[in-house]
């Protein structure tokens, strides 16, 4: 993910950091302090090579009624009160914990405060011809194929609702009859064009009934018919995908996804896309849609809230995970402390130098129990602590549902009865029940594949994050920020080794490091020790990194130690409102809505930047390296209880 999973966060710089490390972090310490210190001098790093993580979309729908009761469970506890949560985050992880522990510019920071305001962070797509996403246009080409507006109002909220039962094969009926008032061939056809543009999957014809005309709708093709939409009703000249831009607010792609698909009444698999959002942000990006037309598309802003859709143009291929260039972020950090000196230093290094390209607090969850040990558990075939680390008890304020289903599954080990302790069925907890609920306790690896493919490969991907993250900042310890012999350097999609005679030609933006795998190839250097160490404390063999399922098989990749993020700019403005927004959204420019005008000399200052970034990099770890402080929910917590509000 590229956008920063947090709330309103006051970033202020930690005063000490005590906490008794726990086993994990004791023994990374003991594998780290096994390579003696080396030279030290300094840079930083750049772009990404690995595989996108996501390689299809996998969203499993389930029955609307439940989806919603869901929706309106998590939403309403989200938000607690700032006590419970930062008792929560007591438990949480620090970026020590994951190896996040250097920085490569040497100014003072200061503290700011990072989405005060929604739209204090706003991400923006690049697509692959490096043209960056905008919502500026909601017009909809023309289309003599198009049904007319009355296609949308002529069914009757009734008509609607036996026809989605219909569709959705929620009731007994094989066909849904329309009386035609005010009976005229032009009404006839309307009805006919709603009923098959707005559920996909039925087909209609004419009848007469005790000298009524009826308009039934009946399934064409059985439940395979909602999957694929009409394929003969799509004009020839017309290309099958409709491209669309995507604004939204508060909703990570997938969840955005299933709530066009529900309003449009088809399968969330005809959607594509080139890359994930997360939720906490407002984001644009371009979106396609199989045999979907604009028209259809363009008449959701009229009832969705935090979307909208525009920028619509059919085109004859659909979108792939992975061919984005990367994104493009604005940023404002809130009543910022930094002189204008610091600022100026932090901003210049940034744009220099770069950050370290860390994999950011996200990637390892926010619970006492990380991601990346149930990876570990994974890789090492230990089942049943995979089993044990995703369901039993854990520290820390939970939603209480999740609370009360762990209590369960402590005392009894019973998944239908830790199942009845949880309304909401769709994370993973459920999804783990139901899969041992159908296969039994002694079949932990069927139970486990019931988890959607992308949700699993997260919990390896973070221990492969992880592991990186700890041998970077070795790596950077041992030889600071210039090129050395033995490190890995990218000639095409091919790592080498830097030679001795040839070190002068290179920096530290050239060299990569590898996830450990199958397919990659280590430094010549301590650290490639380093890595081997790691591993083995972890019960690993990192010359054996394939999986007796194929699925856990890591093949590795290569990342860029330093970014140096593109088109750096930044602005610091004083304003009186900490309400007011600082920058104008593309919804804004679309609806007219001015800038407020700003005090020359406010009571608070805020920091206004913008950079882009390539895929897979995190924007928290370039704000880390201006503001010099840990960016890990805990340790905001516990610097200041106040902010959830």
């Amino acid at each position: 993910m590229e956008t920063v999973e947090m709330n309103s966060v006051s970033l202020k710089r930690p005063r000490s950091e005590d906490d008794v490390a726990n086993a994990d972090e004791i023994k990374r310490q003991k594998i780290l302090e096994k390579s003696q210190a080396g030279n030290n001098s300094g840079q930083d790093i750049e772009t990404v090579t690995e595989q996108p993580e996501d390689t299809k979309n996998e969203i499993i729908p389930n029955e609307e009624s439940e989806e919603q009761e869901e929706e309106e469970l998590e939403d309403s506890d989200e938000d607690g009160d700032p006590e419970s949560f930062a008792d929560m985050m007591k438990h949480g992880l620090t970026e020590s914990d994951v190896g996040i522990t250097k920085f490569v510019s040497s100014h003072k920071g200061f503290s700011g405060i990072l989405k005060e305001r929604y739209s204090d962070f706003v991400v923006h797509e690049i697509g692959k011809d490096g043209r960056v996403s905008h919502l500026d246009d909601f017009s909809v080409p023309l289309d003599d194929e198009d049904p007319s507006e009355e296609t949308f109002t002529v069914l009757s909220d009734d008509d609607k609702q036996r026809l989605e039962e219909l569709q959705l094969f929620k009731n007994k009926e094989t066909s849904v009859a329309i009386e035609v008032i005010e009976d005229t061939k032009e009404k006839r056809t309307v009805i006919h064009q709603a009923v098959k543009s707005l559920f996909p999957g039925l087909e209609t014809k004419t009848e007469d009934r005790d000298g009524k005309k009826y308009i039934i709708a009946y399934h064409a093709a059985g439940k395979k018919a909602l999957a694929n939409p009409r394929k003969h009703s799509w004009p020839k000249s017309r290309g099958s995908y409709c491209h669309f831009v995507l604004y939204k607010e508060n909703k990570d792609t997938m969840d955005a996804i299933n709530v066009l698909s529900k309003f449009l009444r088809v399968k969330p698999n005809i959607f594509s896309y080139m890359g994930t959002k997360d939720k906490r942000a407002i984001t644009v990006q371009e979106i396609a849609v199989l045999r979907i037309t604009a028209q259809r598309l363009a008449h959701l802003n009229k009832c969705l809230m935090n979307f909208k859709l525009g920028n619509f143009s059919y085109k004859n291929h659909p979108l792939k995970l992975g061919e984005l260039q990367g994104n493009h972020f604005t940023v404002v950090l809130r009543n910022i402390t930094g002189t204008d000196d610091q600022i100026e230093q932090a901003m210049h290094s940034l744009r220099e130098i770069g950050f370290i390209n860390y994999y950011g607090m996200q990637r390892f969850g926010t619970t006492a129990v990380p991601t990346y040990q149930i990876g570990r558990a994974i890789l090492q075939n230990n089942w049943n602590e995979v089993m044990d680390l995703i369901l039993k008890p854990r520290p820390g304020a939970e939603k209480g549902y999740l609370v009360k289903c762990r209590e369960e599954w402590a005392k009894t080990k019973d998944p239908a009865a830790a199942l009845k302790k949880l309304p909401v069925k769709r994370c993973v907890e459920g999804q783990l029940l139901r899969g041992l609920l159908k296969f039994g306790m002694k079949n932990i690896i069927s139970a486990f594949g019931i988890i959607p493919r992308n949700n699993r490969l997260m919990y390896i991907h973070s221990y492969q994050s992880y592991v990186w993250n700890n041998m970077v900042s070795k790596r950077i310890e041992e030889y600071g920020l210039r090129a050395v012999p033995g490190d890995l350097i990218l000639k095409g999609a091919t790592a080498v080794h830097i030679e001795e005679g040839d070190v002068d030609n290179y920096t530290i933006h050239d060299v990569v490091m590898p996830l450990p795998g199958f397919d990659v190839i280590y430094p010549k250097h301590k650290i490639g020790e380093a890595y081997k160490e790691m591993l083995v404390a972890d019960n690993l063999d990192i010359n054996n990194m394939r999986h007796k399922i194929r699925d856990y098989s890591l093949s590795g990749a290569y990342r860029k130690i330093i970014i140096r993020p593109q088109n750096v700019n930044w602005e610091v403005v004083a304003y009186d409102d900490p309400k007011i927004p600082l920058f104008t959204t593309d919804l804004d420019k679309l609806e007219g809505k001015p800038l407020p005008v700003l005090p020359a000399d406010g009571k608070f200052r805020a920091l206004k930047m913008e950079f882009s970034l390539p895929p897979s990099t995190y924007a928290t770890m370039a704000i880390r390296e201006v503001l010099k402080m840990d960016t890990s929910i805990k340790n905001q917590t516990q610097l200041n209880t106040t902010w959830l509000r």
